[in-house]
């Protein structure tokens, strides 16, 4: 059975749940509750499994702070004996307009310092990556608040469409490949 390491990127606790950044936990919160999972705290993050298909995926919320996401991923890959190439980082992304998904195999942290983290503690910046655009709708000095602030009601009103079409591209990361994955899904 194929293993994937699909990984949310976010900080822990209540003030920052429905946060710009915290993104990828809220993308495998909504995935995790169509699929009727539970996640459990285990070490360095919280962890629910999911089977389909013949492939096994582990998703993860690392618990150590947006920051610090490196060292979860690391020990987790290395735990359950994932080769890099079946790793996938959820983030969010400044870059994008919201609502945008992009999916790369590869690539810089563009400033994103859990990126940074999992960047150094991997020692490479290939491995793959799922954006979603939150856009940089933000004053000069204010990029802070606006990441850690919580989506405006246009925002919510589209997020459901756009985190239901999250958990398509998380399966065909899984089931048809990075390449198809990319082709079918960025920019759509």
């Amino acid at each position: 059975m194929k293993k994937f390491l699909v990984v949310g990127l976010g900080n822990i606790g209540e003030k920052y749940q429905n946060t710009r950044h915290n993104i990828g936990f809220k993308i495998l919160d909504f995935f995790a509750s169509k699929e009727e999972l539970v996640f459990e705290t285990v070490k360095l993050a919280d962890r629910a499994d999911y089977k389909l298909k013949g492939r096994t995926f582990i998703f993860i919320k690392p618990n150590t702070y947006m920051n610090l996401s490196g060292k979860a991923v690391k020990y987790w890959l290395e735990k359950e004996r994932i080769p890099i190439e079946n790793l996938l980082i959820i983030t969010d992304d400044l870059n994008l307009p919201f609502g945008t998904l992009r999916v790369k195999t590869k690539g810089s942290d563009g400033g994103h310092n859990g990126l940074k983290d999992i960047q150094e503690k991997l020692n490479t910046t290939k491995y793959n990556r799922f954006r979603f655009g939150i856009s940089d709708n933000f004053g000069k000095g204010r990029q802070v608040d606006y990441v850690l602030g919580e989506w405006t009601h246009e925002e919510n009103d589209k997020l459901d469409e756009r985190l239901e079409k999250s958990t398509e591209i998380i399966k065909s990361f899984a089931l048809s490949g990075i390449n198809n994955t990319m082709n079918n899904f960025n920019g759509k």
